[in-house]
């Protein structure tokens, strides 16, 4: 699975300024994370990786998305007692877990409600990183 030019500049850029080299496991990883957004488990991810590389292990996988994440390409989203899920949006946004079907959806959030969040934090706090997450039904 190819990553267009568009993401591999991206990938090999993120990559180099963590000092990680860009492999093709790598790569392979993000491009299936890229492919269908539904915030997948590292389980989904080996099993969807598997149809196209037969010989790469789930340790190799981890060890995929652990590089991803450290280099910004990809953030873990994570719900209470559930697998971590991963996420190519890198956009300011929540999430939402259908309890029914068990899928995540994005959910942008606007400039004026970020703001707002984050003026909720006394001073002397900067927030690097929101993270807001909802469960319930979707209807």
């Amino acid at each position: 699975m190819k990553l267009s030019s568009k993401y591999k500049y991206l990938f090999e850029e993120a990559l180099e300024k963590c000092s990680l080299r860009p492999t093709k496991q790598r790569e392979h990883i993000f491009s299936l994370i890229l492919q269908k957004k539904d915030h997948p488990t590292a389980d989904e991810i080996f099993k969807r990786s598997r149809a196209s590389m037969p010989s790469i292990s789930l340790a190799t996988v981890y060890n995929c998305l652990e590089s991803l994440v450290e280099s910004g390409l990809i953030r873990q989203v994570n719900f209470e007692r559930e697998s971590t899920r991963y996420c190519p949006n890198l956009k300011p946004h929540a999430h939402f877990l259908c309890k029914k079907s068990g899928e995540v959806y994005d959910i942008e959030l606007s400039k004026p409600l970020l703001d707002q969040i984050t003026n909720a934090l006394p001073s002397e706090f900067i927030a690097e990183h929101i993270e807001i997450n909802f469960n319930g039904l979707k209807n």
